[in-house]
């Protein structure tokens, strides 16, 4: 299909093939290039899978529009692939039969070209100029088979379609687990560097030539394209796919690609079967989503990245209202397309903790995206004030109450100073069992309680199960498993640790927070090689500042205290980085130099990195500042604390009988 590069697309019904054949060759005539059925479908070549790779890399659609087409469904649902792909649509309006509303809907506000009196020569010569003004070189390629040999095809991209299962937003809650590993307060993530725009991680192909064989009933969202026109929109388009990835991910039969992996790819120049490889997903659901006050239009296809074949494609009109059970049917359409399992109870688990107000609901996908780009405490207080809207606009919603708790903890451990950190964790607490009590078997609201438990009142037995129970509602929920290998680890569970991490990590192969959950997982299990390896994946991914100070610490551990320094010298130094250097210029015997890092580390965390501190004296060998430290981040409620049992860089320390005290007080099971 690579021959179909910026050619212009020919829809038509059958009844006017002879007008749309002397279009096309117009148009050829004048060294415009057309894509036309069924001229153009090789033999063999699956007709709609061809027609949907030429829409896909074509320059323009142009419409042969008459009753026939009208009447056509084949006609309309080019149309809205054409319109999903930010196409330009060119109409040629052979008679004046009404528009229906679903066609009126992509069509009236593109240009068209009226026929009068059957004289299509007469436009011939306007078309041709329309089409040359209109019709800009394409940048995409197209979409193909990855054995075709075709190049590949980028569809834009908004963010993707989630039902209204989830709550946590993936971003957010990785960053308050960054936290909770480590312990310490940022205010945005400009110290990351971007990721290039298509990684390769090596758990996506490890051999490189295998066949494609991704798991059956293995499916990933891709971020669905905002079709109202305004990019304030933006942020319903993305909270409505984010909640059908949750949909899809409460039906135990499927294996769904979590949000952070699937939105990588929302304006990157990535064709299909390329997304499939990296995510290891054999079906691959896209579309679109308009919303005109308190109507929304959905349109969605699943597509089958093995064979690159439709599954399944429809168009839905719903009031606002109505949304969680257009989730439902559109997560109950793509299983059965699949042909997964649909237990009884899929509706009411999709449906369960959501709402039916359509003003709580917008309320709560504005809190749900008010931190999805910047996390500062403005962003992450804003979102906390619409969440606390959506509440009192329907006090029985459950995902609210999980998605508040969320901010709330993640204010907690960001932001707040002093009294205020155990003041927002109480509000943490309170709001996830509000959630628990109105939807016992909502997965999230368990593992937001448990973290809650954990990070705000170090109640171990308490946060363990909740991860538990979270863990037997939402087994194939990404944030639930790597949540739960952190806390596993911790607790010295490193078996089941590992194996949580590596699941959890499977589902989100493109997000190298998720990668760090496993990284962290396997530190604390003391299998620094493996960390290191899991570590060298993420990596892969692109640069990551976080991820080379991960990679220094876990040198540091192995003895290497000269690859741990080149691996943490990177600019811009965060905390992270300090850290290392602390350590290893020590070990390198060049103790100004240490010094000076963990000065320049208190000038910019002050007490809020107080766990690390203890760390960095106890590899210095100063055991009273160190267990000074280790004091001081429990009565400051410091999260990095919880990790004490499992800490190596705390072993100078644990013969202190303050050192026990602290374990004492802290009361981590062994």
């Amino acid at each position: 299909m690579a021959e179909s590069l910026n050619k212009v697309f020919i829809s038509y019904a059958s009844q006017d093939r002879r007008e749309a054949d002397t279009l096309c060759a117009a148009l050829e005539a004048a060294g415009l290039p057309c894509w036309i059925a069924p001229r153009d479908v090789r033999a063999g070549e699956s007709y709609a899978a061809a027609i949907v790779q030429a829409i896909n890399s074509c320059r323009m659609l142009l419409l042969v529009l008459s009753r026939s087409a009208i009447e056509s469904p084949h006609v309309l649902r080019e149309i809205e692939r054409a319109s999903s792909k930010n196409r330009p649509v060119l109409s040629i309006r052979l008679d004046t039969t009404a528009l229906p509303p679903e066609m009126e809907y992509f069509l009236s506000a593109n240009q068209w070209l009226e026929v009068a009196d059957g004289r299509i020569e007469a436009i011939l010569p306007a078309l041709i100029d329309s089409v040359r003004r209109n019709a800009a070189p394409s940048d995409t390629r197209p979409i193909a088979h990855p054995s075709s040999g075709a190049a590949p095809s980028p569809p834009p991209r908004s963010r993707a379609l989630i039902a209204l299962g989830a709550v946590i937003l993936a971003v957010l809650a990785f960053l308050l687990l960054d936290r909770f590993w480590l312990s310490r307060r940022v205010t945005t993530q400009a110290s990351e560097p971007a990721a290039p725009s298509t990684p390769t991680p090596a758990a996506a192909n490890p051999g490189g030539a295998a066949a494609f064989a991704p798991p059956p009933h293995s499916i990933a969202v891709l971020p669905f394209v905002n079709m109202s026109g305004d990019a304030k929109q933006d942020y319903f388009s993305d909270g409505l796919s984010e909640e059908l990835i949750n949909s899809l991910t409460s039906i135990r039969d499927l294996q769904v690609a979590a949000q952070t992996s699937s939105f990588y790819f929302k304006g990157k120049e990535v064709d299909l079967p390329d997304i499939a490889h990296k995510l290891n997903v054999g079906a691959i659901l896209e579309g679109s989503v308009r919303k005109d006050g308190a109507h929304v239009r959905i349109t969605a296809q699943l597509i089958n990245t093995v064979t690159g074949f439709h599954l399944w494609s429809q168009s839905y009109d719903r009031e606002l209202k109505d949304i969680l059970k257009l989730q439902t049917e559109i997560a109950t359409a793509v299983t059965q397309a699949l042909k997964a399992t649909l237990l009884a109870d899929t509706a009411a688990s999709i449906e369960l903790g959501g709402t039916q107000n359509p003003q709580a609901y917008d309320a709560y996908l504005r809190g749900e995206n008010a931190s999805r780009d910047v996390v500062h405490q403005d962003t992450v207080l804003a979102g906390i004030a619409a969440l606390d809207e959506a509440i009192r606009l329907d006090p029985a919603f459950a995902r609210a109450y999980v998605r508040i708790s969320v901010e709330e903890s993640l204010f907690a451990a960001y932001f707040a100073m002093g009294s205020q950190t155990r003041e927002y964790f109480g509000r943490a607490r309170e709001a996830a069992e509000k959630a628990v009590a109105l939807a016992p078997n909502l997965g999230r609201a368990h593992a937001a309680l448990g973290a809650a438990l954990l990070l705000g009142y170090f109640d171990f037995r308490a946060a363990l199960a909740e991860q538990e129970r979270a863990l037997s509602l939402s087994p194939n929920d990404s944030l639930v498993l790597l949540w739960g290998a952190r806390l596993y680890a911790m607790m010295g569970r490193a078996d089941e640790a590992v194996a949580l991490g590596r699941r959890g990590v499977a589902l989100d192969q493109l997000n190298p927070r998720a990668h760090r959950y496993l990284i962290v997982a396997l530190e604390e299990a003391h299998r620094y090689r493996e960390a290191l390896e899991a570590t060298d994946r993420g990596l892969s991914l692109g640069p990551d500042l976080a991820l080379k100070a991960f990679r220094g610490r876990l040198l540091l551990h192995l003895g290497d205290p000269e690859s741990a320094r080149q691996s943490c010298e990177t600019p811009p130094l965060d905390w992270l980085g300090h850290l290392c250097l602390a350590i290893a210029y020590d070990k390198l015997q060049r103790r100004s130099d240490a010094e000076a890092q963990l000065a320049a580390m208190k000038a910019d965390t002050g007490d809020s990195t107080a766990y690390q501190y203890a760390e960095i004296y106890a590899q210095w060998g100063d055991t009273p500042q160190a267990l000074n430290w280790l004091e001081t981040a429990y009565r400051l409620g410091d999260p990095g604390i919880t990790g004490v049992k499992v800490d190596d860089f705390l072993i100078p320390l644990r013969n202190e009988p303050r050192f026990r005290e602290v374990e004492r007080k802290l009361n981590a099971p062994d």
